[in-house]
């Protein structure tokens, strides 16, 4: 959502925009006191199949976004994790669920419940945020799906580190067999 993302740049709200325009924004930030640079890749949701693979491709982490006015955008929450996974295989995705437009209450269609029941399906964090009031967490959004990605690839790094690792000692031991037979 351009307006969300517009939002969490530039702390202001744009009213007007082409929804069909794919915008990609590079952003500084410190999250807990280390340096990041984002790269973050709004999507108009116009682009083909091919294109969309790509994105995903591209991507390290991702926020989805529904309308919690509209239980349509909310429904395609989970086909679009199950692209993502399938994209992504077999790693698991990196993403946050974003409840967008918290300050239409009175519109409102999906209830908190439902978007915190469904981000614990999918193992993932939550929020509700305005993109027009600023009102929610929408940095907080952000910076928590940073430190996703930075606590994954640590992970990812150490087991490729490990087995690789693994794989030295397996050479030399194979090695020390030969020489001492």
């Amino acid at each position: 959502d351009k307006s969300l993302v517009v939002r969490f740049l530039t702390r202001r709200f744009i009213w007007e925009y082409d929804p069909t325009l794919e915008s990609t924004y590079r952003h500084q930030v410190n999250i807990d006191d280390e340096a990041v640079s984002m790269e973050i890749l709004d999507t108009a949701g116009q682009e083909d199949l091919l294109q969309r693979e790509g994105h995903v491709r591209w991507g390290d982490g991702f926020v989805i976004v529904y309308d919690i006015t509209d239980r349509g955008s909310f429904d395609e929450v989970v086909p679009l994790k199950n692209f993502l996974d399938e994209i992504k295989k077999p790693k698991n995705v990196t993403l946050i669920l974003v409840g967008n437009k918290a300050d239409l209450e009175h519109s409102r269609k999906v209830s908190t419940e439902e978007g915190e029941k469904l981000a614990t399906e999918l193992a993932c964090a939550f929020y509700e945020c305005s993109a027009c009031t600023g009102e929610g967490s929408i940095n907080e959004a952000f910076h928590e799906l940073c430190r996703e990605v930075r606590r994954r690839k640590m992970i990812q790094g150490k087991t490729r580190r490990r087995s690789s690792t693994t794989h030295v000692k397996q050479a030399i031991n194979k090695m020390l067999t030969k020489i001492s037979s």
